[in-house]
């Protein structure tokens, strides 16, 4: 069976949710047996999001491969437990950049380099690439911005051009659009969606089945009237609505036979569904016994996609638990010594994110150094491990200005410093530390207890580290290390062996985590913040009727 290609577009607003759709339809179609992987083309001119704000992005997804991506392709493996590369995430920027690249080295023979042929052939090159590289059954294609947008242009040429490359019968359009519910008329608007078509047909690309996103049920005629004002059938018109969770999504898509549509038009040999664990899953996120509070003490707290694979790591360690995990949100500018105790006030846990710069480190600082003092459980991510370094260097072995040069490159003790393959590095995009690296844990840690094995790997995304040189005043004065690198000796994993449990790491465990694998640093990290309610009487239990997913 030849790979099929899928393309899935936006229209009206920005938003709707394309990542969680293309996320869905690739998990049931993996259900079915079917070999899938998603791809996210980004019409920005950026190469990739690694200096972009995440005020303005997001988080950055980093990949085995050390791509800096899209948070959608987080959604992606996590949704249909795959590995991505840099393949799956391609911006504007990187196509131009490419392009000019290539007709700098004379590789166009001397013609006039246009927007089509030769950017339109680099994006189709991209998305058939990635289709060869894994032999899968179907590549489905995320196209970012809404249709109509001036920078969305290429990309919709380019799906259509590729239809008739690899034949329509090997493709399929799928248009995500919004049909609004105006109070004052009291009814649901068709009109928004049949523009959004109109516009994407007068770029050549005719949808096969409408998504329709909407806050209310569609009845018979509004989906009838979709059919015949946007020619297709009216089984092809999907309703997605609102659900609780994200993860229910797949299930929504089901019962609108979203899943069986696709097959039929591409004329895939799929089997019957197996949603099983994912169905169990669900299940345990909507039927907790107990809810905990976890503080997550970050600089971008306002901006909560900023974190979106720490919160879904938590959702998944509390699945494991059988507990929900409500999260205080903190904005670390406003913490201070002072109001450190009555923010974490009756939390279970803390969790010091990761970040760049010095904004908000004093408010890290303090709360890692309350929860250590108050045997509050604790997970110290990138930054939020150095910060715990920081601190217990400042306060326990006696280093009053201990500090990382990032914030204080005049340090009297730099405990955290810049890496040495850094420091003559000038360009900012995709120069870190980045990808996937080993680490060697030492036995009878907790760390080891929640992994169950010596060597594991994890990602990274970091330009400082631990300084080697004087690690040894932690050891001297009882904090463990007990994680490193093997090739070059990098501290990896901290821990704090008479605390009940206290833990940092380098690297980027929320970035591994996915439905039927949850990370067992998030899962340990949770069940260790569940013993703390339970023994501190802080564990609410939850009476509600229990949720059956049909």
């Amino acid at each position: 069976m030849s790979t099929k290609y899928i393309f899935v577009t936006g229209g009206v607003t920005s938003s709707l949710g394309k990542g969680i759709i293309c996320a869905s339809l690739g998990r049931l179609l993996v259900a079915r047996g079917l070999s899938v992987t998603v791809q996210k083309l980004d019409p920005y001119i950026n190469v990739d999001p690694g200096t972009m704000n995440p005020y303005e992005h997001g988080e950055v997804y980093v990949t085995e491969d050390g791509a800096e991506t899209d948070l959608d392709l987080g959604h992606y493996e996590r949704f249909l437990d795959i590995k991505t590369s840099q393949e799956n995430n391609v911006t504007t920027g990187r196509i131009y950049n490419d392009v000019i690249s290539k007709e700098r080295q004379g590789a166009y023979l001397g013609k006039t380099v246009q927007v089509i042929p030769h950017i339109t052939d680099e994006i189709k090159s991209h998305i058939i690439e990635l289709g060869e590289s894994g032999d899968y059954d179907v590549v489905i294609t995320e196209i970012g911005g809404t249709v109509g947008d001036i920078e969305s242009l290429p990309y919709i040429e380019a799906v259509r051009q590729l239809r008739y490359d690899v034949g329509r019968a090997n493709t399929l359009s799928i248009h995500l659009t919004l049909v609004p519910y105006l109070s004052a008329a009291r009814e649901l608007k068709t009109k928004p969606t049949q523009h959004s078509v109109k516009t994407l047909s007068e770029s050549g690309l005719q949808p096969d089945i409408i998504v329709a996103r909407s806050e209310y049920e569609l009845d018979d005629t509004i989906r009838n009237k979709i059919a015949q004002f946007c020619n297709v059938e009216y089984d092809d018109v999907i309703a997605s609505l609102d659900a609780e969770s994200i993860y229910q999504v797949p299930f929504l898509m089901q019962g609108e036979g979203l899943d069986e549509r696709v097959i039929e038009k591409l004329k895939l040999e799929a089997g019957d569904p197996d949603l099983e664990r994912w169905k169990g899953f669900v299940e345990a996120i909507r039927n907790p016994s107990t809810e905990i509070t976890i503080a997550l003490v970050g600089k971008y707290v306002e901006h909560h996609d900023a974190y979106k694979s720490i919160v879904e790591a938590l959702i998944h360690g509390g699945a494991v638990n059988g507990c929900e995990v409500n999260i205080r949100w903190l904005q670390s500018d406003d913490l201070t010594a002072d109001n450190i105790a009555e923010s974490l006030e009756n939390v279970s846990g803390v969790l010091v994110a990761p970040g760049f710069g010095g904004r908000g480190i004093e408010g890290k600082l303090a709360a890692a150094r309350h929860s250590r003092e108050n045997g509050i459980p604790y997970l110290g991510i990138c930054l939020g491990m150095q910060c715990a370094v920081i601190e217990y260097a400042r306060n326990v072995c006696g280093w009053e200005t201990a500090n990382s040069t990032e914030f204080d490159e005049d340090t009297e003790y730099p405990i955290i410093d810049l890496m040495p393959d850094q420091k003559n590095i000038e360009e900012k995009g995709g120069t870190m530390r980045l990808g996937l690296y080993d680490c060697k844990i030492k036995k009878d840690t907790k760390t080891y207890e929640a992994y169950g094995k010596e060597l594991v790997q994890e990602r990274h995304r970091h330009r400082y580290e631990v300084n080697n040189n004087l690690r040894y005043k932690l050891v001297e004065d009882g904090m463990k290390l007990v994680g490193f690198n093997p090739e070059r000796d990098l501290v990896e994993i901290i821990e704090l062996p008479d605390h009940p449990w206290f833990v940092g790491v380098q690297f980027h465990p929320e970035y591994c985590s996915t439905v039927n694998n949850p990370q067992p640093l998030f899962v340990d990290f949770v069940k260790a913040s569940l013993k703390h309610a339970k023994d501190n009487d802080l564990a609410e239990p939850i009476k509600r009727e229990k949720v059956v997913i049909n």
